[in-house]
């Protein structure tokens, strides 16, 4: 079934739903009010055969308001992480109370970056969401923030929504916002129209995005969403912007059917779907107008075509890939470490083994290790 409307989306058989800082922490107290609102759409949701995760931020502005912490707790990298580590029992206790009400049981899963990058602990993840669903369970999960560093993190938890989605092999995902959805231009200006309907994410689309997080507590945007739609894209799942700040908001997002739907218009194999969705290369692979077309017939990449390696990394990194004017092409796992990488750059086969001192291999990134976008 294709799930191409806010009104089919609450009929998935899986669905995650993020909710942003802004929605569930007002004045460094919890939203009771909108808190127990959700949690009766969700109960609502479960009743009709839809499985629910929840994506939920809050950790930090909970955390920080009880530890005064300025700024939200986001002074620093070390005032987000133990504001982090204080919040987060609020949070999970909040969710289960709201959730108890309806005789669901939610549980608290917290992940990282490396979680959902690294092949093994992402099955693992995936493995954990499924039989947590299969006993009836509400999962709560939010970026492990008391452990995470600046380098490495989500930074936001609409990519992290996404990723969720994926690794849970849901069908669709709705992200609570303080917006209606994606407008054609800043939303404050009075000639800005919602678009209610996107079939794919083009760098058209991600123009469209203003900066930053309009009510200065969360750390997404609208670009973040957009980047979320992408990821979710990649395997196929439906993803909307929705405004949260209303009573019974998905309720009410339906029946006006007022929103942003991101139809995927591709469904990449679990793998690339993974692969394309990771968001943490190592490097950088600059390539000529030669190799962007063979990339673009669907070829490996070949050293030959290689002009500039950036960062420091080993074999089996992520890493990305730009055409000759800088412009991003996708990304893979490289066959070579970045020093490699270099010595071969613009040589072909017959030559690399001269400077490697042993035969090469088939490709720098190969087509199967490789997305596109």
């Amino acid at each position: 079934m294709a799930y191409d409307t806010l009104a089919a989306m609450v009929t998935a058989s899986r669905l995650v739903i993020k909710i942003g800082s802004a929605l569930l922490v007002e004045d460094g107290e919890p939203a009771l009010t909108r808190l127990h609102s959700l949690a009766d759409e969700i109960a609502g949701l479960r009743a009709n055969g839809t499985e629910v995760i929840v994506v939920s931020s809050g950790a930090i502005a909970l955390g920080a308001a009880r530890l005064g912490l300025p700024r939200g707790g986001r002074v620093s990298l070390a005032d987000a992480q133990a504001a982090a580590s204080v919040g987060q029992v609020s949070l999970a206790q909040l969710w289960g109370t709201a959730l108890a009400q309806h005789d669901l049981i939610s549980a608290q899963m917290l992940v990282t970056l490396d979680d959902l990058e690294e092949r093994k602990r992402y099955l693992n993840a995936a493995a954990t969401l499924e039989r947590l669903l299969e006993t009836g369970v509400v999962p709560v999960v939010n970026e492990n923030d008391s452990v995470a560093t600046e380098e490495i993190r989500f930074g936001d938890n609409d990519r992290l929504a996404a990723r969720v989605a994926q690794a849970a092999n849901a069908d669709a995902v709705m992200l609570l916002s303080d917006v209606d959805g994606l407008f054609d231009r800043d939303p404050a200006s009075p000639d800005a129209t919602l678009i209610d309907r996107v079939e794919g994410v083009t760098p058209e689309v991600i123009a469209m995005a203003g900066e930053g997080s309009s009510s200065g507590m969360g750390s997404g945007g609208m670009l973040a969403k957009l980047q979320a739609a992408r990821i979710a894209e990649r395997a196929g799942i439906t993803l909307a912007i929705i405004n949260g700040t209303h009573d019974r908001p998905i309720t009410k997002a339906v029946a006006d059917n007022c929103g942003t739907v991101f139809v995927p218009v591709r469904s990449d194999n679990a793998r690339k779907a993974w692969l394309g969705g990771r968001l943490a290369p190592e490097g950088v692979l600059s390539v000529d107008a030669g190799c962007v077309d063979a990339l673009s017939d669907g070829a490996s990449l070949l050293a030959a075509g290689l002009t500039e390696v950036e960062g420091e990394f080993a074999r089996g990194a992520l890493v990305s890939l730009h055409g000759p004017k800088g412009e991003r092409l996708g990304q893979g796992l490289v066959e070579y470490s970045a020093e490699e990488c270099r010595a071969i750059a613009g040589l072909k086969q017959a030559e690399q083994e001269a400077r490697l001192g042993y035969a090469p291999r088939a490709a720098v990134v190969h087509r199967d290790h490789m997305v596109r976008g």
